[in-house]
């Protein structure tokens, strides 16, 4: 998994990403997560502190490998008991299998250039009847043209791709689109 472009991360760690945060929150399935989460590409560490906020019984493990934001992460969540931020390769999660509730990945999936490899991590590191959930950006004209100017490596997903992917390792995700088709909401059942 790549590291952020400088662009990127002053977008996860600037005002642009409030709104984006809290639609994003809104948006997750919280009375079904369970205890134990872990959200993957954490970026600055916001959503894991605004679940800590609105649920503070939660126990969230927040991975990035991009060394700037793990330290950010750090530092924003450090006053949150049972949150632990941690460096970690989405495609080789240093976890056991059935290790969380829930795994929660927030327009983070498209950095991943083989997402796919994520996607078996996620399936083997969730508990039976864990949740995978959470937002990401389809493969679109604008998506791309951005992501080509950024310069950062990616690879888009369409919601078809990640569905048939996560149905192979046992995951029945149900994804909706949403901003006239540029993002996806998804989750398994």
């Amino acid at each position: 998994m790549p590291v952020m472009s400088r662009v990127e991360r002053a977008f996860c760690r600037g005002v642009l990403w409030r709104p984006i945060g809290s639609a994003v929150l809104g948006a997750l399935p919280i009375e079904r997560l369970g205890r134990e989460v872990l959200e993957i590409g954490s970026g600055s560490g916001d959503i894991a502190a605004r679940l800590r906020q609105t649920q503070p019984a939660l126990a969230i493990t927040a991975t990035d490998l991009d060394p700037v934001m793990v330290q950010t992460a750090a530092r924003r969540l450090r006053s949150y008991s049972d949150v632990t931020v941690m460096a970690a390769d989405a495609t080789d999660l240093p976890f056991a299998d059935d290790s969380f509730d829930a795994v929660i990945s927030c327009l983070m999936l498209h950095h991943i250039v083989a997402w796919e490899l994520a996607v078996g991590e996620i399936a083997r590191v969730l508990r039976p009847g864990g949740v995978f959930t959470g937002y990401d950006l389809v493969r679109t004209p604008l998506a791309t043209a951005i992501h080509r100017l950024d310069r950062s490596p990616f690879r888009l997903v369409n919601p078809d791709e990640l569905t048939d992917v996560c149905a192979r390792h046992g995951l029945a995700l149900l994804t909706r689109t949403r901003l006239a088709g540029q993002v996806m909401q998804f989750s398994s059942r």
